[in-house]
């Protein structure tokens, strides 16, 4: 472990090393600014996750930073790495190279070689999800981030052409602040909420709970456990409730059959990365919906981690049709006609995109442009999980559903799952992150710059530091023409004379 610890060091000083090759950070071009005598950032980031400390890297990197960023968890809690998600890796292939942003040194296979070696490399299958937060905890480390914890953000409202942010938490240093730009780097839930079907309605709230819960799976042994869904959050949480030493634990699932494969994985190239946003509507939509209705399966070894144990269970064809609390146990009613009981219910159900319930964005939320105010697709490719996707700028703005209603929202960046159905998948997964970040550092520093044009343009006229002093070079005179003998003119004859 010493050579590891030592090896770490000398990464770390690579990085160092490779950062100042290549100049960065640049110098702060960004004209600073005050709001009747307040400080204005150009930029606050709200989420201090993968997404966030990547989208802070690529904005540092072009130059700014007069920049906040912000995160409710406590340190070393940002993200779903040690909360909810419950894998026991990650999906992505180990060697992505996910938040490097173009630096082999900031590489997860740089910090693993540097601690276990390039054996352990080779042996290594998937990432430990663990692993995973232990390595972003060490990338905001070697690049010194400054995620503030423990900070929220509560509301958010225009105060003249800047956002003033109201905060709320023990880190909070301040009760607000103004801001230029707002990024929403919040991660898969970052632009909605856990997905609650109906059917739980009237079940007391100490029986069933949502896979993003802190659900305590010790008290799940030797009880009946049912998980509705068979995604990749409910099959993680039937293997925990087993693990547990639940009874038993049975997968309830709407489809006739396993998803299997992952349709997304056969097209992913820097192409669909750069040219999905261009596309019409109606191939993005096209795109997104056959994902969606294909659903991505849960991964071979997530689903192996449950069905290794006898006493779990998949049903197929099996919607839910009505559930009832009754004599101390959960009474299930299937769309098939078929009844259990059991003592817990766990919802694998995800999470849904609903722009409306972001509460710091107040009535403001309610007017942001979703995918259904703007296109109706044709017969069999409907999709309401897919409609209420904002429909975004190319450079990752909220639009207004009705012109002048809320124009702030401009300046509002939604720089996580929800842009997917828009942009992409270049704001939330691992493959395509790097890309995203890049994108989004470009677009907010050309409107920084564009807004600050006329400043830049005193600057290009004040600009008065000499390239040449002036001993460069000796001017001299051109002589007169009428004092310049005249050469002899040149013939054939006298080229050949010998």
């Amino acid at each position: 472990m010493e050579t590891g610890r030592r090896r770490l060091a000398e990464l770390e000083e690579r990085v160092r090393q490779d950062l100042a090759y290549l100049c960065l950070p640049p110098a702060n071009w960004v004209p600073p600014r005050e709001h009747e005598g307040e400080h204005v950032h150009d930029v606050v980031i709200i989420g201090g996750g993968m997404v966030g400390l990547l989208a802070y890297f690529a904005l540092w990197s072009g130059g700014m930073r007069n920049m906040r960023i912000l995160d409710r968890s406590p340190v070393g809690r940002e993200g779903p790495w040690l909360t909810y998600a419950r894998m026991e890796t990650l999906r992505s292939p180990k060697q992505l190279t996910g938040p490097a942003y173009g630096h082999a040194s900031l590489t997860f296979r740089a910090w693993f070689t540097a601690l276990y070696g390039e054996a352990a490399w080779e042996a290594l299958d998937k990432i430990p999800r663990p692993m995973w937060m232990e390595y972003l905890v060490w990338y905001r480390k070697v690049l010194d981030i400054p995620v503030e914890n423990e900070v929220e953000v509560r509301q958010v409202r225009p105060e003249g052409p800047y956002l003033r942010l109201a905060l709320a938490g023990c880190g909070a240093r301040e009760s607000s602040i103004l801001t230029r730009k707002f990024v929403m780097a919040t991660g898969r839930d970052g632009l909605g909420q856990p997905n609650i079907p109906g059917f739980v309605e009237g079940l007391p709230r100490h029986v069933w709970a949502h896979s993003s819960d802190d659900i305590d799976f010790a008290v799940l042994k030797g009880k009946r456990v049912a998980v509705i869904g068979v995604g990749a959050s409910a099959v993680d949480n039937a293997a925990e409730a087993l693990e547990a030493g639940a009874r038993e634990v049975r997968h309830l699932i709407r489809r006739k059959e396993m998803p299997t494969i992952n349709k997304m994985m056969g097209i992913g190239s820097f192409g669909f990365t750069a040219g999905y946003a261009r596309l019409p509507d109606e191939w993005r939509w096209r795109f997104m919906q056959y994902s969606f209705a294909t659903q991505t399966p849960a991964p071979r070894g997530s689903t192996l981690r449950v069905s290794r144990h006898r006493n779990a269970y998949f049903h197929f064809g099996q919607g839910i049709r009505r559930m009832a609390f009754e004599d101390g146990e959960v009474r299930i009613e299937t769309t098939a006609g078929k009844r259990l009981r059991t003592d817990f219910v766990i919802l694998g159900t995800g999470f849904t995109v609903e722009p409306a319930a972001r509460t710091e964005l107040g009535d403001a939320a309610g007017e942001i442009l979703l995918w259904r105010d703007r296109y109706t697709p044709p017969p069999g490719e409907e999709n309401r999980d897919l409609g209420n996707f904002p429909y975004l700028n190319p450079d990752f703005t909220f639009q207004e559903r009705t012109p002048g209603r809320a124009p702030w929202l401009s300046n509002v960046y939604c720089f996580n799952y929800g842009a997917s159905a828009s942009l992409g998948k270049v704001s939330g997964d691992i493959p395509g992150i790097s890309e995203g970040a890049s994108w989004l550092a470009r677009e907010i520093a050309a409107t920084l710059y564009r807004e600050d044009v006329e400043t830049h343009w005193q600057g290009m006229l004040d600009y008065a530091k000499p390239e040449l002093l002036g001993d460069e070079w000796t001017e001299s005179d051109i002589e007169d023409e009428a004092q310049v003998p005249s050469a002899p003119a040149l013939t054939n004859g006298s080229l050949n004379a010998k």
